[in-house]
Parts: C-alpha cells; sequence; structure tokens
C-alpha cells in the first residue's frame, strides 16, 4: 500500500474518479478509469471501507483505490485488507508510522480482498 503525505497529493485528469461517501459505488460507470479517490469526511466514518471492498470484490476493479480525508494510521492496514491500495494520510500522521503499521502483520487468519481464502485453507508452499 501507498502512503502520501497530504500536502503532496493531488488527484485530477482523465481517468480518475472521485466518489462522495454516500455514493452507490455499484451504480457508477467505471469505463476509462484506472484510479477512484474514496473520501473519509471524519475516522469514524467507515462508508469508503465498503466502497473499496465493493470495488474491489463485487465491481472487480483492478485500479488504484485512494484514501483521502481524515485518514489515520491506526485505519490503513483495515485498508489495505478491504482493497485501497493508496492512502493520503492526514496532516498530523507519520509515514514512518504508517509503514510499520503495515509491515507488522505478516498474515491473518480470516481472507480479506487481496487473499480471500482463510489461512487454514491455504495451500502452504
Amino acid at each position: 500500500m501507498q502512503l502520501i503525505e497530504s500536502s503532496s497529493a493531488s488527484f485530477e485528469g482523465t481517468g480518475v474518479l472521485t466518489v462522495a461517501n454516500d455514493t452507490d459505488v455499484e451504480a457508477v460507470s467505471l469505463d476509462g478509469i484506472h484510479t477512484v479517490v474514496l473520501h473519509f469526511p471524519k475516522f469514524a466514518d467507515g462508508r469508503a471501507f465498503s466502497q473499496a471492498f465493493e470495488l474491489r470484490r463485487r465491481r472487480g476493479f483492478e485500479g488504484t483505490v485512494v484514501a483521502t480525508g481524515d485518514v489515520l494510521v491506526d485505519q490503513l492496514l483495515q485498508m489495505k485488507r478491504c482493497g485501497f491500495s493508496a492512502a493520503v494520510l492526514r496532516a498530523d500522521q507519520s509515514l514512518p508510522v504508517g509503514e510499520k503499521l503495515l509491515r507488522h502483520y505478516p498474515a491473518f487468519y480470516q481472507g480479506d480482498v487481496g487473499q480471500p481464502a482463510p489461512l487454514f485453507a491455504r495451500k502452504v508452499a
């Protein structure tokens, strides 16, 4: 997952779709879209988690899904598991701390967007 400082974040142009957190992502057109920007208006509003999951699992979107808004390092691991590929951290959040938290757990027992099978059902190499 790519972490971006708030001061260097800019998502505009062709192929970028910014979606409000109350939008039904099942109804939006993804034709020609390579980046979807989802917004967290406050850290306690988790609707963008569901939107990211729906984009990946139900819509099969393989482009970049970016979290913006009130994004805290505490949320990054769950964001990654729900399908976000990048996050713009709130200005008071630390990039090094976020990167450390993302490396903290090497695997999860439950499945997620990136690895749908639970740990017990995965083939061990």
